[in-house]
């Protein structure tokens, strides 16, 4: 390589490194070059982005059909979602290394690298290219499953997907018509093609009623295919929202209902990969409540973007981790459903421990990621006085602890002992766990240092490491963290000891969903009977009219109609005269 050459790579989005990896990863079968290219991908992609020149300076720009295409900026925003997201392909990489199937490999890093492209793009237009492709590469880890429920699931996937792209691209257009310019920023929804934009961002964050495309396709995505899907689609949704919809009240009441409806769903829930998915949906009701709050002219409204980008990126690790354990169950199982678990520590202890940690930190025990992450964003909530808010919050915490922190480890590895003694999970399952469990662990215990290095790749680190020293680990921060865990346990307990909890058992539970895959698919019906009915009267119908209007116009027209044949030329000055006339009234109607 000439030296000339090696500067250039500062230019390349790192994304670029990940899907040009996934289609090599499709065509090499060997097994060992294969594994090289798909972990190798992330890594050069890491090593591309620490490389980066400076904060704020467009790279790999192009001119496209009198459009400025900006593929690579770096900000400090970008940077902790896109470093977040490459040490997620990495880790996933691992985690997938016993897969014999090239095109999921493939499907995953192109996936992966498209959100990580999207992330450090500096225009809207190039977003859209790489929102569509995260769509179209990451239904094939769905379909992969090879089952007809998995297939029509990600029919539904695909489709609400592409709505997404659609309304980004004519919010896109219609802002660009009014504005003349594409470029990432800051806008309010009082803007031309605002509320387009945000709609389709709010489909891919799973904002209320719009949210069952996730719970719907992800606990039916292939073992690793899951994994992959937890750790892109809603967080670059948040990303976006970050990015361009800072501050924006609505989004403080959007992601508030976001944390709680899913707690009552998540309860019921008999399979343990949907109960994740509500989980998910939980989470990010954080992250966008954050945003909400995030008026970047004030002291809280800057640790409430670095509480929703800290979120953000510990959330990627421990839910990435708790997929990942559920993933080894059923790798190993064959199933994910609470009421046929139970027992499984005594075989498959390392995914315990695993699976312990995620739920610790997902619950936000402090010396865990959780915690640290989870804290800027309710003290800035609390502090700008969103009271109900802040309750609402502080019972989704709760609810989280009991649905991915208790109900997750518990009825898949304790519990009722369901007799199954499968094996241990395959040991680069074991390793990608242990990468994402480190990081979970060392980012939450201040002696390690990971608290003071997730903290200052945030956007206001300076913001972000005074509140490490002044407010994080404080005796009644701390102390009221523990006073809720230990009562949300309390809780949890008294109602399994007095048959209070609902029991775990093979049901369907009902959500907004049903309201079109139910009652509008019987709309479908009903209305493709009754054209069926309708529609010989209708042609018949069409015919006869057809019939008539061709007799009347062959009468007056052909050579041997009635205007055709020979007439005094009085007849022919009358007709040109009514023409002219009717002509003349037409023009001096429109003008008025």
């Amino acid at each position: 390589m000439s030296p000339e050459f090696l500067p250039s790579l500062v230019d390349i989005n790192p994304g670029f490194a990940v899907i040009l990896a996934g289609i090599l990863a499709y065509f090499i079968r060997i097994p060992v070059l294969r594994a090289i290219i798909t972990i190798g991908g992330p890594v050069i992609g890491l090593l591309m982005l620490s490389t980066f020149s400076e904060f704020g300076v467009d790279h790999g720009v192009m001119r496209v059909m009198d459009l400025t295409a900006i593929t690579y900026r770096v900000d400090s925003l970008s940077f902790i979602f896109a470093l977040a997201f490459l040490i997620a392909a990495a880790i996933n990489s691992i985690y997938s290394l016993h897969n014999k199937d090239p095109l999921q490999d493939a499907c995953a890093l192109i996936y992966a690298g498209a959100a990580i492209a999207a992330s450090l793009c500096g225009d809207l237009m190039t977003v859209f290219f790489f929102w569509e492709l995260t769509a179209v590469s990451s239904v094939f880890l769905i379909w992969q499953t090879g089952t007809k429920a998995a297939y029509k699931a990600g029919m539904r996937y695909i489709a609400i997907q592409i709505l997404s792209g659609v309304l980004l691209l004519f919010g896109a257009v219609y802002f660009l018509g009014n504005h003349g310019d594409l470029s990432l920023r800051a806008i309010s929804l009082e803007e031309d093609g605002a509320w387009l934009i945000f709609l389709g961002f709010g489909i891919k964050a799973a904002f209320p009623f719009l949210h069952n495309w996730l719970q719907d396709s992800y606990p039916k995505a292939t073992p690793t295919g899951a994994v992959v899907l937890s750790a892109f689609t809603t967080k670059l949704a948040v990303y976006m929202f970050a990015r361009m919809f800072p501050g924006e009240h609505i989004l403080i009441y959007i992601g508030a209902v976001m944390t709680i409806f899913p707690v009552f769903f998540a309860v019921v829930e008999n399979d343990l990969r949907k109960v994740l998915a509500y989980s998910l949906n939980n989470q990010v009701g954080f992250m966008i409540c954050a945003i909400g709050v995030a008026n970047l002219d004030t002291e809280y409204g800057r640790y409430a973007l670095n509480g929703a980008a800290a979120h953000a990126f510990a959330h990627i690790m421990y839910k990435g981790l708790l997929f990942m354990s559920m993933g080894a169950v059923l790798h190993r199982t064959g199933t994910t459903k609470a009421s046929e678990l139970g027992g499984l520590w005594r075989t498959m202890p390392w995914t315990t421990v695993f699976c312990l940690i995620g739920a610790a930190s997902i619950s936000a025990f402090p010396l865990f990621s959780g915690f640290v992450a989870k804290s800027m964003t309710l003290s800035a909530i609390g502090h700008e006085g969103y009271v109900i808010v802040w309750c609402m919050l502080l019972f989704a915490s709760a609810g989280v602890l009991e649905h991915s922190g208790i109900k997750i480890p518990y009825f898949a590895f304790f519990g009722h002992d369901s007799g199954k003694r499968p094996k241990e999970a395959p040991f680069n399952m074991l390793v990608a766990m242990g990468c994402s469990a480190f990081i979970c662990i060392a980012v939450g215990i201040p002696g390690l240092g990971g608290t003071k290095w997730l903290y200052s790749q945030l956007p206001y680190a300076t913001e972000a490491l005074y509140y490490l020293e002044h407010s994080l680990w404080t005796w009644d921060h701390v102390v009221t963290q523990f006073q809720l865990l230990i009562l949300a346990m309390l809780a949890f307990v008294l109602m399994q000891r007095f048959g209070l909890y609902p029991a775990e058992k093979p049901g369907v539970v009902l959500d907004f969903d049903w309201t079109y895959r139910r009652i509008g698919y019987g709309f479908a019906h009903w209305a493709d009977r009754l054209w069926e009915r309708a529609s010989p009267a209708m042609t018949n119908g069409w015919r006869k009219l057809g019939s008539r209007v061709h007799t009347y116009l062959t009468e007056a027209f052909s050579p041997e109609g009635m205007l055709s044949k020979g007439g005094p030329s009085g007849s022919m000055a009358v007709w040109t005269a009514l023409i002219l006339g009717l002509v003349i009234a037409v023009s001096v109607v429109s003008a008025i």
